[in-house]
């Protein structure tokens, strides 16, 4: 394991890289965050998308002025315009006075656009006139806005297979990827496994250690849910650590059938997509087929899992309870 671990902040949001694809790829984000250049950024959900983001931001000229960050996919389908582009009074019911969209808020500054893929065809349109640097109108509006605005896009999907399926605009798709940045998972950055979860510890509580066997555990481990899933099971077992240590067993790691997720059918060579659909069932099982308790555990949004369990055809194996 390389002996540099750097950890830097971005907007307030620790960042610990060791790894040297995320070395090289912190490199990328230094020389190209002083452009006006749109990127996109993919990867698996969990991957550490908004830290390449707000990496962007905290490097660029724009530095000093506004950040904004939304998730699309967590914008309810009604308000996605009213949100993002903003309204006038009058402009529907309730509209008792005008207000800004999110984008009037980054102006100057910069707005992440997390899963970029859920934005329906309206609001892709509108996006598509701002990026072409073209004045737009609020909702019910009748004076143009002109921005002057970073926008940096996220997506966990194919958009290129959305662009085929006639689900996303395939002009809005080349304009987003100006610049693209690739988060790899974190089972082909081993060496950032370990470093992660020593930071993640101490932020619960300073005094804890990992034992030998720990280690090769987090490092046998293929790590579907990625940072996110590495966080959150290296704080669950700091909240319930009785001692200065915290070990394999403590972890969590094996599955119902006793077998450890990196061996036999886990490997992460393995198809990933029958990776993903089986951890989601998996997931599903274990939340009693809720699908909102399993979207927060998998560390993706309700409607993000409800497409996958469409894409997957069992979408009525976990109808039970939503």
């Amino acid at each position: 394991m390389p002996s540099q671990v750097r950890c830097d902040s971005f907007l307030g949001v620790a960042a610990v890289v060791c790894s040297q694809p995320m070395q090289d790829l912190m490199q990328t984000v230094r020389r190209i965050a002083n452009t006006d250049l749109t990127v996109l950024i993919t990867g698996e959900s969990g991957s550490g998308k908004e830290i390449v983001a707000r990496a962007l931001h905290h490097y660029s000229r724009r530095s000093k002025a506004t950040w904004v960050d939304i998730n699309c996919a967590a914008l309810p389908e009604h308000l996605v315009e009213s949100e993002l582009f903003g309204y006038e009074k009058g402009a529907f019911s309730g509209a008792d006075a005008p207000k800004q969209g999110l984008f009037e808020l980054a102006h100057e500054g910069s707005i992440y656009l997390d899963e970029i893929g859920e934005l329906d065809a309206r609001a892709q349109a509108k996006l598509l006139r701002i990026l072409d640097g073209m004045p737009y109108l609020r909702l019910g509006g009748v004076r143009k806005v002109i921005l002057d605005v970073r926008v940096i896009a996220a997506t966990n999907q194919d958009l290129e297979q959305s662009v085929a399926r006639a689900k996303f605009r395939e002009d809005l798709y080349h304009r987003l990827s100006q610049v693209r940045i690739h988060v790899p998972p974190l089972r082909e950055r081993a060496d950032d496994v370990i470093p992660l979860a020593e930071h993640f510890l101490r932020i619960q509580n300073d005094q804890l250690r990992l034992t030998g066997d720990a280690v090769e555990a987090l490092l046998r481990y293929c790590w579907p849910g990625n940072v996110r899933e590495l966080r959150n099971m290296t704080s669950r077992a700091a909240a319930l650590a009785t001692g200065s240590v915290i070990r394999a067993s403590d972890l969590g790691l094996e599955t119902a059938e006793g077998k450890h997720p990196a061996s036999d059918s886990w490997e992460f060579t393995a198809n990933l997509q029958a990776l993903e659909r089986r951890t989601i069932m998996k997931v599903l099982e274990q939340t009693g087929g809720q699908h909102r308790r399993a979207a927060g555990i998998l560390g993706i949004s309700p409607r993000t899992l409800s497409r996958k369990l469409a894409a997957y055809e069992i979408g009525n194996v976990t109808s039970l309870t939503r």
